[in-house]
């Protein structure tokens, strides 16, 4: 159900779709900006062959997700499971913005969890390294993602809206959630100390996430999440900073530290090549 009175129609793909592409767009060009005016680190490799990659790799894997689920893919299954009852928030009678805040609070779990699993389980890591060979971290490498990872993500987030019977805004409200907070916690963007300390304190800041993108690999199996920074500390994976700093720390995966990992060909034939 929606709430009375809600302007957008997040049923319909062409209005939710333009209003989530246009935050995207939006947060890509602040971040851009800001990483220019501020940057963390100095880069490895120049931008426009990585920034063609990590966008081509998006305009693909959206390509996929329209063929393979069509319509409004998890608000579509959201819209559906509300009309048939299913889930464990049809079971309860809240109101409607107590219902939308837990569905989008756990769906933030969900990914955390499946971002582990994507690090534990090895057909999953094979799909997941092409995030993490990107040779420098900046706004795009929050969207560097292999289509079939895409593809797979997608699945378990609708099965996960449907055993919570999720709102069909909070799925809207959590996936526009996701992609900026993905842009913005992997920008190359140096905050001031006291502004991480007290923005990480409930989200993922670029120096909490950087860490994850580490080549050392107790670093790598840390700071999994994207959103909120909760799970992290609950779950035992938090690390606060980089053994060796954030401007001395290398980043991507050893076994791919040439400039390979730049290009998009590189990129989605990895999966698919024999393990080094």
């Amino acid at each position: 159900m929606l709430p009375d009175g809600f302007a957008l129609n997040v049923a319909d793909p062409s209005e939710s779709g333009l209003l989530r592409l246009s935050v995207f767009i939006a947060m890509l060009v602040l971040m851009g900006i800001l990483e220019t005016l501020a940057p963390r680190r100095k880069r490895s490799f120049e931008r426009p062959a990585r920034w063609f990659t990590n966008l081509g790799m998006v305009v693909i894997s959206s390509l996929a997700i329209r063929l393979i689920f069509p319509g409004a893919a998890a608000i579509g299954v959201a819209i559906w499971a509300s009309a048939e009852g299913y889930g464990l928030l049809a079971l309860t009678d809240w109101p409607f913005w107590l219902e939308t805040l837990i569905a989008v609070i756990l769906l933030d779990m969900a990914i955390y969890g499946q971002h582990v699993a994507s690090h534990k389980i090895p057909v999953l890591w094979r799909l997941h390294q092409v995030h993490h060979a990107d040779p420098d971290i900046d706004a795009t490498t929050g969207i560097r993602f292999h289509p079939v990872e895409i593809v797979l993500s997608m699945a378990y987030k609708m099965v996960i809206v449907i055993l919570l019977g999720a709102p069909a805004v909070a799925v809207f409200i959590f996936e526009v959630v996701l992609n900026g907070s993905a842009l913005f916690n992997h920008a190359n963007l140096r905050l001031p100390l006291l502004i991480d300390r007290i923005i990480r304190s409930i989200f993922v800041t670029p120096d909490m996430h950087r860490v994850h993108h580490s080549v050392i690999s107790e670093e790598t199996d840390s700071n999994y999440g994207f959103n909120l920074s909760i799970w992290d500390r609950v779950f035992g994976t938090y690390i606060a900073q980089p053994r060796e700093g954030h401007i001395g720390m290398e980043i991507g995966l050893p076994a791919y530290r040439d400039g390979s990992p730049r290009f998009l060909t590189w990129c989605l034939a990895l999966p698919f090549r024999s393990k080094k």
